[in-house]
Order: structure tokens, then C-alpha cells, then sequence
């Protein structure tokens, strides 16, 4: 597809996409696409780039990830497309008999029982060590410089650090989120857009990382601070947990959609759930005619729900899982799915395929070198627990464990939870297209979908692509759709049976980037999310 004459979408902004002939970033910062661009300009590559991205968004983007998050990568180097997984396990004395006897019924969101191993910090040096052309520690200097210095705080950025501030605020008990106030809202609020604000100790941090090549965060003195501080506050990480923590290559999954190739991290991922609804669609032949149409709307939303039925029902570790990932995306499964949407919205049901707060990066360079990135510390802030002199706050992806033993994702010690951060690549005959994502929670498989069929059966450029109005399944018939979503659509979903919820703003649909290598002319074409204050970076 030739990308550079791809239409716009009729309800689009009129930003229109990015254009580079040596490279580019695209993300949800603009202080981390500087970053991302400053590195690659001094001599390193998509990858480094990737990093220094991905370390600066833990400053200037704190309300969805920090040095504490998890992250998954998909990178391609040399015409192959690689998969790294630096989502962290359970802690080895954390079990579901403890949990319940703390008297919680389900995993708690916040404090430090549901902090599990962060792995950003590890994929950060694994990433700089395989592909990179710089140190860590040179790759890591933007970050460090933001970190020290202090960044002006931007509007988004300022809505989701109040909201944050407001659900810590009511929190208990006091004490847990005690060094959060003081790293977060020293001033005893929420910093407001145009506000200053930076951490030392944060920058210190991040030069300890560099120095060490992570090591000092999963064996050294970070480690010691980050298990001390978690077991003081009731939670179970322990030293030996982090020490015995490695990121994993994988082997990516993907499903072949109208002749590209999507790609997307195997689980305990989501991204299959993606792939599966893709699978379905295909069997819908759509067009450019087709777009904004009710049925195309409907058709998304009833595969999405059975994608998403099935994925809660069997995702979680890929070695507990009760059915394979070549079961779930087999063709003949999509068919059997596929039969099943009818003209009405129904309530979703998981089938059965044996019977037959997040940040969003993505790179690209001259040499062909492209890099799609995603870190998370969830849900925000994440746990809310925050390692003192550090700047470190805590990921909570415990949280999505179930208390359940009947459940595929049941907790166990030392298990990966089902982990809802994808990033997303398209190849087409063997040879990349780009990377893209869609960040935010359980938006996210939403989101690979409707880009995917945006950008391949309606042929919008990136930055339509990602203009164009969302809907979010929320589960049973419930549909919200964001506020640019017309009208007129709401009402005919209504009379297929949909539950549909209009929202007054953005929050909730994601914020995404792509970056598009056009086959005929060779050059990049990017977009950003206009629900954010990012933009795609070009040198």
C-alpha cells in the first residue's frame, strides 16, 4: 500500500501525518520524542532511540509508567522481527491462600501486595545490549538531564496526575503512600499544567541504572530498597525474587489480515486477543466504502466481545494455558466465531477452540531498524507504593490475578499474569511496514483493531488513522463511544441492540502511535494520537 496517497477519515482533525526520510518517534511526549531523536542523532539507532524514549516517558509521563513498570518490545533488525517480554512473575511467597487470608476477596488495586517484578529496567539494558549502538548510561542522559532539571507540565499530563492525586488521597492506610505525596505532589497538590517539576532522586536512580546496566536494580542497592521497602508495607517482592528475574525472548504470533501480517507478543499478553478479532474480520469483506458505517461498527464490536470473552476466559502464562495459541487463532475457530454475529448485539460468551496507566513508543531509523515499545506501571500511577530516595514507584499487576482456582489466571508463585500491554508491528511478503499501539488497559486489543482495519481496509494515512472516533467495549452489550463519534451511528447501534454510553472526553479510548515505511517511495510516515500531547518526531 502506498501510504503517502491514503485518504483521511471525513471526521478527521486536519493534522495531517509525519513525513521523515532518516527517522523518526512517535509518542505520547514530546520531551520523549526530543529524547528518542536526540539519541538517534548522536549516533545510535532505532533502538537506542526506543530506550531513551522509553526511560525519559518514567519522567515526563509519570501518571502511566515509571522505572517500575513491566514492558514488552517488538523489534526489527536486520529483515527479522524479534519479540522481547520483560513482563515480571508473581513474588515466590505470594499465594493465593495469603492473599485471602489478609481478607481480600479479589486482588487488591493499590499498596504493596499486588507489586509484582518490574522488568522495564531489565528490558531497557537487554535491548541496548543486543541492538544498540550506545551505552545505557549515554542513552539514559536525556532522562537523567529531564529527571534533575525539571520539564514543564503539559495539559494531559496535569488532568491524569489530579485524578491520581485524588484517589491516593482517599487511600489507606496513610503511611503506604506517604513518599508518593512527597515525590508527586510536593507542593501538596496535583502539578497543574505549566507547572515545574522534577526528581533527583529519580535522576540518581536512572544513573545508577545506566552505570550498572540494570544490575544494581534486580541485585544491588536499588534491589535491597525496593524489597525492604515493599515487605515493610505488608507486600512479599523479596531480594530473590528480583535477582532471579530475566527478560524473555519470544517467537511473535501473528495473523495474516488481507495480505499484511500483524504481529503482536504471544501471551500472557493480550495482543492475541487482537489477532483473533482480526481473524474473524477477515471473513467480512470491507472496503474504503465502508467506512463509518454501522454495519462495520457492529461487525468490530461483536468480534471484539468474543475475542475478549475467550482471552479472559484462557489467557494467562503460556505454559498454564488450557488451549494453545495456534488453537485460538486457527481459521477454523475464526469461522465457527465468525457464524456467530448476526444483526443484533448479544451478549458475549467465551467459546470453546478445542472442539475442532500505559505508554506507547514506537521508532524507526535509516538503516530499516523499527521498534515497537510499550511500558506500564497500570492503572496510573500503579500501586501507589513508592521506594523512598528513589523516585521508583511500584507497578501493580498483581492485580489482575484471580483469587479463583478454577481460573486460567489463577495466582500462583513466581506465574506471569494475564498482562494487558501489547505493541503491535505489520509486515507484509517478509518486509516491514511499521510498528504501532494503541495504549491504555483493556482498550488496548480495541484499539490494534480498529487502526488495523483504519489504516488496511479503509486505507487512511497514520495520523487518520488514529483521528478517526473510538468505541470501547466494556463488557455485555455496554458500548462507550468517544465524543467524536457520530451521532447518527450511536442511534443505529442502539437499534441493533448495543448499550451505548457517549463520554465528554478521551480519556478512556486510548492514545496511540504509528509509524508507516512507505513500499513504493521508502519513506516514513507517522502519526500520533490527537488524545494526547504527543507528537511524531522527525529528523
Amino acid at each position: 500500500m502506498n501510504f503517502t496517497s491514503a485518504q483521511t477519515y471525513p471526521y478527521s482533525s486536519m493534522r495531517n501525518a509525519a513525513f521523515a526520510k532518516n527517522g523518526m518517534v512517535a509518542t505520547s511526549q514530546p520531551l520523549a520524542v526530543q529524547a528518542g531523536i536526540e539519541t538517534m542523532k548522536k549516533g545510535g539507532n532505532a533502538i537506542d532511540g526506543a530506550v531513551a524514549t522509553a526511560a525519559c516517558l518514567t519522567v515526563v509521563e509519570p501518571t502511566s509508567n515509571g522505572i517500575g513498570s513491566d514492558a514488552f518490545a517488538l523489534v526489527w533488525t536486520k529483515d527479522h522481527l524479534h519479540g522481547l517480554n520483560a513482563s515480571g512473575y508473581a513474588p515466590e511467597t505470594l499465594t493465593r491462600e495469603k492473599v485471602l487470608d489478609l481478607g481480600f476477596e479479589e486482588m487488591p488495586k493499590y499498596g504493596a501486595v499486588p507489586i509484582t517484578v518490574p522488568g522495564a529496567p531489565k528490558a531497557w539494558a537487554e535491548l541496548i545490549k543486543q541492538f544498540g549502538k550506545l551505552s545505557l548510561s549515554e542513552v539514559l542522559e536525556p532522562a537523567v538531564r529531564y529527571a534533575r532539571e525539571g520539564f514543564a507540565v503539559t495539559p494531559t499530563l496535569a488532568r491524569f496526575w489530579e485524578k491520581a492525586y485524588n484517589e491516593y488521597q482517599i487511600l489507606e492506610p496513610k503511611s503506604v503512600f506517604e513518599e508518593w505525596f512527597k515525590v508527586f505532589a510536593p507542593e501538596g497538590k496535583a502539578p497543574e499544567a505549566g507547572d515545574l517539576w522534577g526528581s533527583p532522586d529519580h535522576a540518581k536512580t536512572l544513573e545508577e541504572i545506566g552505570r550498572t546496566n540494570a544490575e544494581s536494580f534486580y541485585r544491588g542497592d536499588l534491589a535491597s530498597r525496593i524489597a525492604n521497602t515493599v515487605q515493610s508495607h505488608g507486600g512479599f517482592l523479596s531480594r530473590e525474587d528480583l535477582a532471579a528475574f530475566e527478560p524473555e525472548w519470544v517467537d511473535p504470533i501473528s495473523v495474516n489480515y488481507r495480505g499484511y501480517d500483524i504481529w503482536e507478543i504471544p501471551p500472557n499478553g493480550q495482543g492475541i486477543i487482537s489477532l483473533m478479532a482480526l481473524n474473524i474480520m477477515k471473513g467480512f469483506p470491507f472496503s474504503e466504502r465502508d467506512i463509518g458505517t454501522v454495519e462495520a461498527y457492529h461487525k468490530q464490536i461483536e468480534a471484539m466481545k468474543m475475542s475478549f470473552s475467550d482471552g479472559l476466559h484462557y489467557v494467562t502464562q503460556e505454559d498454564e494455558m488450557k488451549v494453545s495459541v495456534k488453537e485460538l487463532l486457527a481459521e477454523k475457530y475464526a469461522d465457527e466465531r465468525r457464524s456467530v454475529i448476526s444483526d443484533q448485539a448479544k451478549e458475549p460468551k467465551h467459546g470453546n477452540p478445542k472442539k475442532g496507566g500505559t505508554v506507547y513508543l514506537a521508532t524507526a531509523d535509516q538503516e530499516g531498524n523499527m521498534v515497537s515499545f510499550i511500558q506500564s506501571n497500570y492503572m496510573g500511577f500503579g500501586s501507589g507504593v513508592v521506594i523512598p530516595g528513589t523516585g521508583i514507584s511500584m507497578q501493580n499487576r498483581g492485580n489482575n490475578f484471580s483469587l479463583r482456582e478454577q481460573d486460567a489466571n489463577v495466582l500462583k508463585p513466581r506465574k506471569k499474569t494475564y498482562h494487558t500491554i501489547i505493541p503491535g508491528f505489520v509486515t507484509k511478503n517478509a518486509q516491514a511496514v511499521g510498528p504501532f499501539g494503541v495504549m491504555g488497559g483493556f482498550m488496548q486489543p480495541q484499539g490494534h483493531l480498529q487502526v488495523i482495519m483504519n489504516s488496511i481496509d479503509y486505507k487512511l494515512n497514520p495520523q487518520s488513522a488514529l483521528d478517526a472516533p473510538r468505541w470501547l467495549w466494556e463488557g455485555g452489550k455496554t458500548v462507550k463511544v468517544d465524543p467524536t463519534f457520530p451521532v447518527d451511528l450511536s442511534y443505529e447501534l442502539e437499534r441493533r441492540g448495543h448499550e451505548i454510553i457517549r463520554m465528554n472526553n478521551h480519556d478512556e479510548f486510548g492514545r496511540g502511535q504509528i509509524i508507516w515505511r512507505d513500499s513504493e517511495t521508502g519513506l516514513l510516515i507517522g502519526g500520533t494520537d490527537p488524545r494526547t500531547d504527543g507528537v511524531a518526531g522527525i529528523y
